[in-house]
């Protein structure tokens, strides 16, 4: 089976977002990355590359102390402000290089994976509707995988880095709060999952010449 049999054409990209609040119309998007699972093949799924930025908060963007204090990000830090991107160049160059997995994988969309997916999703959806980037967008606007669910289905535990620890996997607090850190370890605890959990056979038998599946289906 290959990734684009397995996800319905769908690629799948872990994302992580770090921002100065929980409000995604009025506080900053600060960090995002972004890693595509790929198939090997052996049938083992792996992360593919990392894309990932620190972006400058937009104009007018609320900067809540309590996240900032609780991230460790301090958007006023001259290193920081070196490296960071305007939001529009970042969220380009980033789905830039995700459609081209995607095409190269013969995948019609990304589908975002996150801990708690919707956050991101949400933080995501308004900063493509900011930078006017809908046409960019490679990701379904609202269909996600969220490994909180998978991690209490497989594990029994809901928290990042317990779920990481209960599927034998390194996970180091210190490093946590960073996109790409959490990133990286959301997409080997994903991995990790469908590598150990395998399709039931009736899923994975042929479909019948004169069956018709659609997508009002599910």
């Amino acid at each position: 089976m290959t990734l684009k049999e397995r996800f319905r054409k769908f690629l799948p990209v872990v994302v992580d977002v770090e921002t100065a609040g929980f409000n995604s119309q009025t506080d900053a998007l600060l960090e995002i990355a972004c890693i595509p699972i790929l198939l090997n093949e052996q049938g083992v799924f792996y992360p593919g590359e990392a894309l990932n930025a620190h972006i400058e908060p937009f104009e007018g963007a609320n900067l809540e102390p309590s996240a900032l204090a609780f991230t460790g990000i301090d958007p006023n830090n001259p290193m920081r402000k070196a490296i960071a991107e305007d939001e529009k160049v970042a969220l380009r160059r980033i789905f830039k290089g995700l459609k081209e997995v995607r095409k190269a994988e013969d995948c019609r969309q990304c589908v975002l994976i996150g801990h708690n997916a919707h956050f991101d999703l949400s933080f995501l959806n308004a900063a493509v509707l900011r930078t006017n980037s809908k046409n960019h967008n490679p990701f379904h606007q609202f269909s996600v995988f969220d490994t909180v669910t998978l991690a209490a289905l497989a594990f029994g535990q809901t928290v990042l880095a317990r779920a990481c620890k209960a599927a034998g996997l390194d996970f180091n607090g210190n490093d946590a709060h960073s996109a790409l850190y959490d990133t990286q370890k959301t997409a080997e605890l994903f991995c990790h999952i469908l590598n150990h959990y395998p399709m039931l056979p009736n899923a994975l038998r042929v479909q019948e010449p004169n069956e018709t599946l659609t997508d009002s289906n599910n």
